[in-house]
């Protein structure tokens, strides 16, 4: 069946069901037969075609079916041998009858899925009065608020207005439209009704519109949200913006408002009701960008010492193209200042008269330093002058900077360098090689050799990248463990003559602070540098990690595996579509056609680097419909990076469309809008990614061998914390007495997270879904035959319960059981001494190198114990992390507890139990569950 019409109401979908498609159907056994499926006129019984079976019996009468599910959340997908090859976003399942049996359907596109789930729950929801509904609703706001708009462009009321004016009317609504293909849409439209003359009524407008501006998966998305209406309430929105956007502390008063401000029809501001314009509107929102809006601005803790920080660094400031042959150019340095670039480099010449070439570069330097950041910046003199010049551009540096050059001597008595809030608005001065990062009074820039045994706290060390790869391969941990306290500096290679990159994860990931970068040089380097100091108000300063921060911690640079003491969390990412891709520069090969594809790269640590790609959409630039999902591990969050990358698939080669790289503790979870960037960084005006963002932190169901990523470990198969052995009697003793709280400690966090994934199953859910969705899927089956409530929900305790009121069904029993499992509370608590064990042997540290020279330990041997102690630290300290976090979440921590509270509240369950039941008291909130699987 054709899908060229854009869907946007459930008539469209239940006109399609009639006409019929094919689907496959999947069986346990894990056959597919190929079948014609389609709705029978009077909309009574949905049928398929060929069968064995007589015609009466391939059939289900739509009032049998319970239920209409997506993705593959039934038992015969989860099990069946063909798993891995079906689309997630293309299977949907049918549960009818009596016995809850299900039909489980693939469509060939995601688009055909939604428009067969979509019509199937309006005629669950509405039975024989589907159409009467559909009319009465059919599309009203839109109408209403696009006939307001024709007539206030229809000055003088003649039913009609000009070409150019209707062009220009779609155009202020949806501006990345081309005009010429909104023109040549009403010429084809009057073609095809053979209208002579050049007038456009209010008719051909709202169906014009309607046909460029009309975007189905947002129509799907939409009703799947607004319980089977052509629009959201503001209890439906509150719903998505909690359970889907993530958004904390929602109220209707909140939905109200982003009704308010992004529902065009005046209808629809009134009722408190969000059309399907309204909906994309705001999901095409800053509102909804996929940046979390809190890392604009500083907030990151500023007051820990300079040597804590990732600084956003400049290699060749000066030049504009590469160091070859290109020119220099104070622009460079406007450039990268403006960009919130922390660190500059300035090359300093003797020139004649005793006159040092500096005075233009310091003028620009003084002029731009603070604009877009008041946090201190670095000055790199690559010093060429006699001792007398370097005088005079001392003298000249005091008169134009004046006293935003740090002068403050450090103390020895310092063991750390000063905050960068502590240095706001000062300018640090840095000699070539490895030098103070203050300037001293006399006026001479401290250098010393680079090969210098001794560096000072406050000194900054630089390191070519080919020496610093060098550290990072052949001494990964001990790398880091420089890089704790004192400041590193990398630069490139001089055979980088092309002014290329470095990747600068490569450096980041051993604790340099300052990689500095040829700002000149797009590319995918710089579009990680960028994409890295975008967090934290781009003030050019990133918190490392923690683990490369505390002193009694252990990671190594170059680790292919989980990270010691850190939680890996699970990032899905649905591409759903795109919006506005232009031709890639340069190209003409296929005219103004794009066929575009998107990667999903992921940047960090070795053990995190991935890529995953979506298919081709042939021929179309202007909303493609990608639909494809993507899982990625990241063992260290706080250092992984995701890019997305647009290309164009063309036989001679595939050109670049446009990309955005954002730090992975940067995105927002739900339906998130993308902004893409130019090659050179610039934003591709309109130019869209639309993709889904969930994070867990727990792998899916599912059997190894088929699901890859998605499996659960069995407790044969899981890793426990290693302990290992310092060779000291008295600290290993108190170590060994961890391993079985930890190992128990694994367990009952394994076992807690393994019953997440069966109740999500019994919800009918994927391992995406949250406790609220699961929650609402459990509440929507409303099938009591006496309408009484089968569990109850018991909100007294921190935590909710269920309680079952009396025999429950089979599925029921399930239900509670895996729910159980997930809120296991009282066990944590036996956890606690994980807490002790920490306490007890960090008490150790101080006196650990006297206790190991009283062991008889020195050398290689003092130093594989001090390595073995901060790795059990680390492991400890992990776990208790991970301790308090269970502690915190399945104990119920407020903004949880207040989540499901208002789940349950806001179904409307709550005061019809208290009525029924009086004997439960307010806290008591109820839900109805099926008696079926």
């Amino acid at each position: 069946m054709p899908t060229e019409k854009k869907i946007s109401s459930a008539s469209d979908c239940i006109n399609a069901m009639v006409d019929g498609s094919e689907l496959r159907k999947v069986r346990s056994n894990s056959r597919v037969y190929h079948r014609y499926f389609l709705l029978d006129a009077d909309m009574q019984s949905l049928r398929w075609e060929p069968s064995k079976k007589e015609s009466e019996k391939a059939k289900i009468d739509v009032k049998s079916i319970k239920e209409v599910r997506t993705g593959k959340n039934t038992e015969t997908f989860r099990t069946n041998g063909i798993n891995d090859q079906i689309s997630e976003d293309c299977a949907f399942s049918i549960i009818y009858g009596e016995n809850y049996e299900s039909l489980d359907l693939v469509a060939n596109s995601a688009d055909m899925a939604n428009i067969w789930v979509t019509g199937l729950r309006y005629l669950i929801s509405y039975g024989k009065h589907t159409l009467n509904m559909i009319e009465s609703n059919q599309n009203n706001m839109r109408s209403s608020w696009l006939g307001d708009l024709f007539e206030e462009a229809d000055a003088n009321n003649s039913k009609h207005i000009s070409i150019c004016a209707a062009v220009q009317l779609i155009k202020n609504l949806n501006p990345g439209l081309k005009n010429i293909k909104i023109e040549l849409k009403f010429k084809e439209f009057h073609k095809s009704k053979d209208k002579v003359g050049c007038g456009v009524t209010k008719e051909e407008f709202i169906e014009v519109f309607h046909d460029l501006c009309t975007r189905p998966e947002m129509y799907f998305l939409l009703v799947q949200f607004s319980s089977n209406k052509e629009f959201l309430d503001t209890k439906d929105l509150t719903m998505f913006l909690e359970a889907e956007q993530g958004m904390a502390q929602v109220s209707e008063d909140t939905s109200l408002e982003v009704i308010q401000s992004y529902e065009p029809s005046k209808e629809g501001q009134l009722k408190g009701w969000l059309s399907l314009d309204g909906f994309t509107n705001y999901l095409m929102s800053p509102e909804c960008h996929i940046f979390d809006p809190e890392q604009k601005t500083v907030c990151q803790d500023m007051n820990q010492p300079l040597s804590h920080y990732y600084i956003n660094a400049s290699h060749n400031t000066y030049l504009i193209e590469d160091q070859f042959r290109g020119p220099s150019d104070i622009t460079g340095y406007i450039r990268a200042l403006k960009m919130g670039c922390r660190s500059v480099e300035l090359d300093v010449w003797d020139g004649p008269d005793n006159e040092p070439v500096i005075y233009t570069v310091c003028d620009v330097i003084n002029k731009y330093a603070f604009v877009a950041s008041d946090f201190p910046l670095i000055l790199c003199l690559e010093n060429h002058c006699c001792l007398k010049q370097q005088r005079v551009m001392f003298q000249h540096l005091k008169k134009i900077l004046g006293d935003k050059i740090h002068m403050d001597p450090p103390s020895p008595e310092d063991s750390y360098l000063p905050s960068p809030f502590d240095l706001k608005c000062k300018i640090l001065l840095k000699g070539k090689k490895l030098g103070t990062i203050c300037i001293s009074s006399e006026g001479e820039v401290t250098d010393e050799d680079e090969g210098a045994e001794i560096q000072r706290h406050w000194e900054l060390c630089s390191f070519n990248e080919v020496f610093a790869s060098r550290c990072a391969s052949e001494f990964p941990g001990d790398f880091v463990n420089y890089n704790k306290k004192l400041l590193a500096r990398v630069y490139p290679s001089p055979m980088r003559i092309d002014s290329s990159n470095m990747n600068p994860q490569d450096f980041w990931k051993c604790g340099c602070q300052i990689v500095a970068m040829n700002y000149q040089t797009p590319g995918l380097m710089m579009d990680l540098n960028i994409g890295w100091f975008r967090q934290n108000g781009n003030c050019g300063y990133v918190l490392r990690p923690a683990i490369m921060r505390e002193q009694v911690s252990y990671f190594s640079a170059n680790t292919k595996d989980s990270v010691p003491g850190v939680s890996p969390q699970l990032l899905h990412i649905k591409i759903i579509s795109g919006q506005n891709f232009p031709k890639p520069k340069g190209s003409g090969a296929k005219g103004d056609v794009v066929d575009p594809y998107v990667y999903v790269e992921i940047h960090g640590i070795p053990a995190d680097c991935a890529e995953q790609r979506t298919k081709t959409v042939n021929q179309n630039g202007e909303n493609p419909l990608f639909d494809e999902s993507f899982e990625f591990q990241i063992n260290l969050p706080e250092l992984a990076m995701v890019r997305f990358v647009v290309l164009d698939d063309d036989y001679i080669g595939d050109e670049f469309i446009g990309q955005y790289t954002i730090p992975f503790e940067c995105l927002q979870p739900g339906f998130r809008h993308t902004p893409l960037q130019s090659l050179t960084g610039e934003v591709l005006p309109h130019a869209w990614l639309f993709v889904h963002v969930a994070i867990t932190n727990r792998r899916g169901g599912g059997k190894p061998h088929k699901r890859g990523l998605s499996v659960r470990k069995g407790k044969r198969s899981r890793e426990y914390a290693t302990m290992r052995v310092l060779v000291i009697k008295a600290v290993d003793d108190i170590f060994k007495t961890a391993i079985l709280p930890l190992r128990e400690a694994t367990d009952l966090r394994e076992n807690m997270q393994n019953a997440i994934v069966p109740f999500k199953e019994l919800c009918g859910l994927s391992a995406v879904a949250n406790l609220k969705q699961c929650i609402l899927a459990l509440s929507s089956r409303l099938t009591g035959a006496d309408n009484n409530p089968l569990l109850v929900f018991n909100l007294k305790d921190q935590y909710p319960t269920m309680e079952p009121q009396g025999q429950l069904p089979d599925v029921l029993k399930k239900v509670v059981t895996t729910y159980d499992m997930v809120s296991t509370r009282g066990l944590l608590f036996e956890q606690y001494h994980v807490f002790l064990f920490y306490k007890v042997t960090m008490a150790f540290h101080e006196n650990l190198h006297d206790m190991a020279v009283k062991e008889g330990l020195k050398g290689r041997k003092l130093a594989k114990a001090v390595e073995s102690f901060t790795w059990n630290i680390t492991i400890l300290k992990g776990r208790r992390a991970l301790v308090r976090e269970s502690l915190s979440v399945e104990m119920g921590e407020p903004s949880r507890r207040t989540t499901i509270s208002a789940a349950l509240h806001q179904l409307g369950l709550y005061g019809r139990v208290a009525r029924r039941k009086p004997l439960l008291n307010k806290r008591h909130m109820t839900a109805h569950l099926p008696k079926g699987p």
